[in-house]
């Protein structure tokens, strides 16, 4: 991906107005043509756009515009950013209308079903509800257990395929560790006999 200026117009307007660049070295910078660059300077063209400021955005440096104003030959860097972009989006909390309410606890039985090896905070974590009506919908004890249908939340839309894959990965983790832990125990009580 190249690095492009962000706003070009917009930035050609506050480099026309607050240095002592010449337009070709806008023009290059901006992407522009220097005759648009020229308009900008003489108000006909990019009238009522914002001058917006490449310093504050940090596309450019204070330094850069006095290197480049001091020698006309020198066209003007953009400034390399090394932002990272998260690939993954952050889960936002969205409203569930009511229709769809159900579905949660619906959910819910579905995995306790398909995956007991999810721990009741697992499940309640990825459908987006309490821990204690995971524990009743386990109990068989929940207020409305008689007429729960178990539904696949990840074609509800519930949450991603991706994110049950994850869970059923940490949960096998620790079932391992558990038996590991048992064995040591166990291990442990013959040897001290």
């Amino acid at each position: 991906m190249t690095n492009g200026l962000l706003m070009p117009i917009a930035t050609a307007v506050w480099l026309v107005e607050n240095t002592t660049l010449t337009f070709k070295q806008i023009a290059n910078f901006c992407n522009l043509h220097e005759v648009e660059v020229q308009g900008i300077a003489d108000g006909e063209v990019a009238k009522g756009i914002k001058p917006y400021n490449p310093i504050i955005s940090g596309q450019l440096t204070r330094e850069e515009i006095d290197l480049s104003s001091k020698d006309e030959s020198r066209d003007l860097q953009i400034k390399g950013t090394d932002i990272e972009i998260a690939s993954e989006d952050k889960k936002i909390k969205k409203y569930v209308p009511l229709s769809k309410r159900q579905d949660k606890p619906d959910s819910a039985l579905w995995l306790i079903k398909h995956h007991p090896q999810l721990k009741d905070s697992q499940i309640a974590k990825l459908v987006g509800v309490t821990k204690n009506s995971v524990t009743s919908i386990r109990n068989k004890s929940y207020w409305n257990y008689n007429n729960l249908n178990s539904k696949d939340p990840v074609a509800m839309n519930l949450f991603s395929q991706k994110d049950l894959v994850l869970a059923l990965e940490k949960a096998e983790r620790r079932i391992k560790r558990e038996k590991k832990e048992k064995e040591k125990a166990k291990l442990s009580a013959s040897q001290g006999s």
